[in-house]
Order: C-alpha cells, then structure tokens, then sequence
C-alpha cells in the first residue's frame, strides 16, 4: 500500500510485472538476426533495419507492467514503456481473477478478438476486466485476485449489476 504524501489517508496502488521468457528470448534473438543482415547486406544495408519491427513488437508485448491505482488500470510495456493502454475506472464495470489458457484468449502477446482485447503472456492467474461498453480486457499477470479486489472495491455497486 502506498500513502499520500499530505498524509490525508491512503491510496492503494497495486503492480506486478509479468515477464514470458520465451517471447523476450525470441525477440532478443530475431533482433540479432535481423541487425546481422542489416550489417551483412553490403549493398542495401539500410533494407534490414525495417525487419527490426517484427522483434521489437514480440519483446514489446513479451513483458509488461500492470498497474491498478485510483485512476484504474494500466498495462505498459516493460521495454518499451511509452506503448501503454490504460482503463479509466469509470470505464469498468467488474473485474474478476480466473486460470486463463493462452488458446482462449487468441494466442501470445497483444491480441484483438470480437468483444475481447488481452495481454496473453502464459496460461495462468489473469485479471478480467468487464468493461461498460459490453467488451472484455484480460491481463494474464500473477495476483490477479489482489488486483480485481482492488478494482471493485473501487467501482461503484450499482455499476457492476448493469
């Protein structure tokens, strides 16, 4: 728990960083790849460094940081923290913490499916977020539970039967 600095009460803030070490170490070893042509390409050396997209998006998504404070949620990039999404609370309706299956989610990584965004990094506690535009948001990061107890505690009753 994290208090205010006028010492006026507290502000709960909750964090965890959630790392999947075969994205980081694939992105990590395609961006090698990838520099080496870059370098090895005499003619056209500049050609290679666009390839450079494709790791960097893997190590971009392979770990991130989740943040609940009063403002809501915040997922960042550990790498690359100027790639975040961030949840007003006023923007979630309930959240919940359940066992999550990469497969249920589309895949590893950022992923887009009708009615559902997730950071999917592993099978393994994720936090649901009911969002009030009908959608879903799903981190898979551990302590989910702590984090979605924090949420509702925060979003209004009345909000979450809607």
């Amino acid at each position: 728990m994290k208090h205010s600095p006028q010492g006026k009460g507290s502000v709960s803030v909750w964090y965890r960083t959630q790392f999947s070490g075969w994205m980081i170490a694939t992105g990590i070893v395609v961006a090698a790849a990838m520099l080496a042509v870059a370098v090895l390409t005499q003619r056209y050396p500049v050609a290679g460094l666009p390839m450079l997209l494709a790791p960097a998006s893997i190590l971009a998504t392979g770990a991130v940081k989740v943040t609940v404070s009063p403002r809501g949620v915040t997922v960042a990039s550990f790498f690359f923290p100027f790639f975040r999404k961030r949840i007003p609370l006023d923007h979630i309706r309930q959240a919940s913490a359940r066992w999550s299956k990469p497969s249920e989610l589309g895949g590893w990584g950022y992923r887009w499916k009708p009615g559902m965004r997730a950071v999917s990094l592993r099978q393994g506690d994720a936090l649901w977020l009911a969002l009030t535009n009908g959608k879903q948001f799903v981190i898979t990061v551990d302590d989910a539970g702590t984090a979605a107890e924090l949420i509702n505690g925060r979003v209004p009753a009345d909000r979450g039967s809607r």
